[in-house]
């Protein structure tokens, strides 16, 4: 755009500049050619002040228009958020005497804002979010997931013992967060979960819309 608004005023000024060239020759050979007001030498260079302005009032429109487009790709980006991730080949995690926060190391697509150091996900704009997760394991034990936000429960899944066959429990839940609010899974003290390279166990998470 830049380029298109300098090849117009070059354009514009060669015109000008030639039109008074040629009035000029013409004077020169005693020519009676009226020529009009505005290809005056004098006019001629209000004209070059006129069009530099103009120019300069364009370029500071074209810098304020990529301004707002640049603010607009950044809003675009902070209102894409979204995560899918698995526990991966891990075999059995678990049983512990202690509830533990799980970490799904095995990231699928990740926006930023899910640590699959940490398995927590950090909220960075106000909005509503669905998250969703699902757990297998060898019910010969229990096993119990835990959806937290902020340190307190949301959902649960519990399967309880039922022999020696595996199981797999699913629950999702759509959650209004604020910025800066966390939300990450929990193994149940005295359960366990299981994962191997099929992915069963899985933790999900996207924006559905900002607020």
């Amino acid at each position: 755009m830049k380029t298109f608004v300098v090849l117009v005023a070059v354009s514009l000024l060669s015109l000008i500049g030639a039109e008074v060239e040629q009035h000029e020759h013409q004077e020169e050979e005693g020519g009676t050619t009226q020529v009009p007001k505005y290809l005056t030498a004098v006019q001629a260079n209000n004209v070059n002040v006129q069009i530099f302005v103009i120019l300069r009032e364009l370029e500071d429109k074209l810098r304020d228009t990529e301004r707002q487009l640049a603010d607009l790709r950044r809003e675009v980006r902070c209102n894409q958020v979204a995560f899918g991730a698995s526990l991966g080949d891990v075999g059995n995690i678990g049983p512990f005497n202690a509830e533990i926060t799980l970490t799904y190391r095995n990231v699928y697509s990740n926006t930023g804002a899910y640590n699959p150091t940490t398995g927590i996900f950090t909220a960075p704009i106000r909005g509503v979010y669905y998250f969703s997760f699902s757990g297998h394991n060898d019910c010969s034990k229990s096993m119990g997931l835990r959806l937290m936000k902020n340190g307190e429960q949301m959902i649960t899944v519990f399967n309880h013992p039922a022999g020696n066959r595996p199981e797999t429990a699913t629950n999702g839940m759509t959650l209004q967060l604020e910025v800066g609010d966390q939300v990450y899974m929990r193994l149940r003290a005295d359960t366990w979960i299981f994962d191997n390279l099929n992915n069963h166990s899985t933790f999900i998470g996207h924006l559905l819309f900002p607020l």
